[in-house]
């Protein structure tokens, strides 16, 4: 290892401000892998958030973190292209852990030459896209609490999935008629049973519904596409820029997260390769820090939604970066991904 090369990662507890439900489940905190990688004095920050649903976790993180070690201190990190293939060649999955790396080397490279990523990439800062702010699924009273704090976005994610749909939805009625998306998280497994879902949220004021059936029922989508009006955005049936061909006859358009597709290096190109197919783009996150989620928002002036509220969600965020003003993502100017720690 060079005499100037340090890397370091560590497990920290992230705490959601409110208990986090969706159809598979509720949490309280997440537990994501933070890396930072310092060479010839410039320190490049990332962010691993594993999520159960891709078979990923706070160990899994680590221990394929352990193994990219060697890989990261033999290669020459401005060699961005070769370290990526590098490290993706190590072991198929853990895109997490693959993004966390990504992200730092990325975030490091730009502070190299004193450039915002933006600025990397050609992207003009003042094209950033208004985030979602996302509602879990509650009680009728906690959900019309949490729409009245999120006022200030000029549409929100609304997730559902279980028996209580109409219930939620009904009671972000009550309070507010501004836009909503929805979110099923795979809900719903019957096509009948989401046909009339869908057609019951088209007097909704709805953009569009995501993932309403889980990714294995790619066929009762595209059934469902055929007689629904609202459009259908892919999520967890979408992972990585090869899955997107396959998706165009069932989907409208797809959700990128860096956490699915392994880093930003993946997820431009699985972004370019979703506007050939005249598909629409959502830029998603899941619950994560600023680092995050300020990396991702660097490349929101390319899509068409932005999802990127992750870092709003919790109470401890170890950093700061990107912020929100009256829903638009406002980019840091400094290099790099713009995060800084708090600490």
């Amino acid at each position: 290892m060079a005499e100037n090369t340090k890397i370091h990662f560590e497990v920290r507890r992230l705490r959601l401000k409110q208990t986090w439900t969706i159809a598979r489940g509720s949490s309280d905190y997440r537990d994501n892998v933070f890396v930072t990688l310092e060479r010839n004095g410039v320190i490049g920050y990332g962010e691993a958030a594993p999520n159960p649903r891709y078979g990923e976790s706070a160990d899994t993180v680590v221990q394929f973190l352990k193994k990219a070690v060697p890989v990261l201190e033999k290669n020459d990190w401005l060699h961005l292209v070769d370290v990526n293939a590098a490290i993706s060649g190590l072991e198929s999955g853990n895109f997490s852990a693959k993004a966390a790396i990504d992200i730092a080397l990325l975030d490091w490279f730009c502070k190299s030459h004193a450039i915002p990523l933006y600025q990397h990439l050609g992207l003009d800062p003042l094209k950033t896209a208004v985030t979602f702010y996302s509602i879990g699924i509650d009680s009728p009273h906690k959900i019309k609490e949490k729409v009245q704090q999120a006022r200030d976005f000029p549409i929100l994610k609304i997730k559902a999935g279980l028996e209580n749909d109409e219930e939620v939805i009904a009671a972000v009625r009550s309070v507010t008629d501004k836009p909503i998306c929805i979110d099923a998280n795979e809900g719903w497994r019957d096509k009948h049973v989401a046909l009339e879902k869908l057609q019951w949220l088209q007097g909704q004021n709805v953009e569009f519904v995501e993932q309403p059936m889980h990714a294995d029922q790619l066929s009762d989508i595209a059934w469902l596409r055929e007689r629904a009006e609202l459009p259908i955005i892919a999520d967890e049936s979408v992972i990585r820029a090869n899955d997107i061909p396959n998706l165009a006859r069932a989907f409208d358009g797809i959700n990128i997260k860096l956490m699915k597709a392994g880093g930003i290096q993946e997820t431009l190109r699985m972004i370019w390769l979703a506007k050939s197919l005249d598909m629409k783009i959502m830029l998603g996150c899941m619950i994560e820090s600023s680092v995050a989620v300020s990396a991702a928002a660097q490349l929101s002036p390319l899509v068409d939604y932005a999802d990127l509220d992750g870092n709003l969600l919790i109470d401890n965020d170890p950093f700061s970066g990107v912020t929100v003003e009256q829903g638009k993502l406002i980019l840091p100017q400094e290099p790099g991904i713009g995060a800084t720690p708090n600490d």
